[in-house]
């Protein structure tokens, strides 16, 4: 099989697509300067400690180790943070990204598999949100990724380089085997913030309950990070055999509500999450879900993890095995 570079690959999302990339037969190669991956989420393949902006290390890297295709998660992905540090996030984000393209570009490396986000769209116009709706930021780190996607036809018409950018919208759970989690520092994500409740730690802040929900709380649309795994090794797939490039949505078209997590989350653990409810936070639409038919046409995905209570489930077990190591890159 072919040997692919997996940049920002011992992060979350990174270290999940790593795995079933190995699932498939493929050699890995995770890059990461583990500034907020870890080590320990390296669970086989070859490791090589480096940042995407050293042009000259990724070359050789590509070179070295005969590399066919590159999934890039390496991105810095806080949105308050990206608000206040815009420079930080332009020159990761988009500065690196275009490092690792012109490395790509020198190898002769023609596929890119690129984590993107629904924050491309910015506020919501409709529901759900298709490939096709407007894509107008409203944070820093949203205007990054967009820059991003808009590059990438240019690199295709001048160089060859085909890609297919995934949109995500909630990544959320951990490997069904137990080998990967998730654990941000600080952590922002809902669920491992409402675990971390439910076991000692700080109660869970909810931004808002009035907003126009049947429960007046945000509606957003969480993927089981094994399912969003799978989704970039279809595209890969795509690419290997002649698909388009382009950009897909990878939600599963349902919404659930801050409160039916907290709920979700009592009935698996068994214990009470304590809240503190909280002012809106400024550019939170009331709610954000995915149209997918695109992908589950295109690239034969379908969504098999991501019911919530299987998605809490698979938290749960992984915040209770005490190790937090898959932390931090992508998406």
């Amino acid at each position: 099989m072919s040997s692919i570079l997996v940049a920002g690959g011992a992060g979350y999302i990174g270290s999940h697509a790593s795995q079933a990339l190995r699932d498939a037969g493929h050699d890995v190669v995770c890059y990461d300067n583990l500034s907020t991956g870890h080590r320990e989420a390296l669970l086989g393949g070859t490791f090589v400690e480096g940042d995407i902006r050293d042009i000259d290390l990724v070359r050789r890297t590509l070179r070295q180790h005969r590399v066919t295709a590159v999934m890039h998660f390496a991105a810095l992905l806080s949105v308050p943070e990206s608000v206040v540090d815009p420079v930080g996030y332009y020159r990761n984000n988009v500065t690196g990204t275009l490092a690792l393209l012109e490395a790509m570009v020198a190898e002769s490396v023609g596929a890119f598999v690129f984590s993107s986000t629904a924050a491309v769209y910015g506020t919501p116009e409709r529901m759900p949100m298709t490939e096709e709706h407007p894509t107008w930021p409203v944070n820093t780190y949203g205007e990054t990724k967009l820059a991003i996607e808009r590059a990438l036809p240019h690199y295709e018409r001048a160089y060859g380089v085909r890609a297919v950018s995934l949109r995500y919208f909630n990544a959320s759970g951990a490997d069904p085997a137990g080998r990967l989690g998730e654990a941000h520092h600080p952590e922002t994500h809902l669920i491992p913030r409402a675990l971390t409740a439910v076991t000692g730690g700080p109660p869970l802040d909810i931004f808002g309950d009035d907003y126009p929900t049947p429960d007046g709380t945000c509606v957003r649309d969480f993927i089981h990070v094994t399912d969003l795994a799978d989704a970039h090794v279809r595209a890969l797939n795509w690419i290997d055999d002649g698909g388009a490039s382009g950009s897909y949505n990878v939600g599963t078209g349902r919404g659930e509500s801050v409160q039916k997590v907290v709920e979700t989350v009592a009935g698996v653990t068994g214990r009470p999450v304590p809240t503190a409810v909280g002012p809106r936070r400024t550019g939170d639409p009331s709610a954000l879900v995915a149209a997918s038919d695109r992908i589950q046409r295109e690239l034969a995905w379908t969504p098999s993890h991501s019911d919530l209570k299987e998605i809490v489930e698979s938290a749960w077990r992984w915040h209770q095995s005490g190790w937090r190591g898959a932390a931090g890159g992508a998406g």
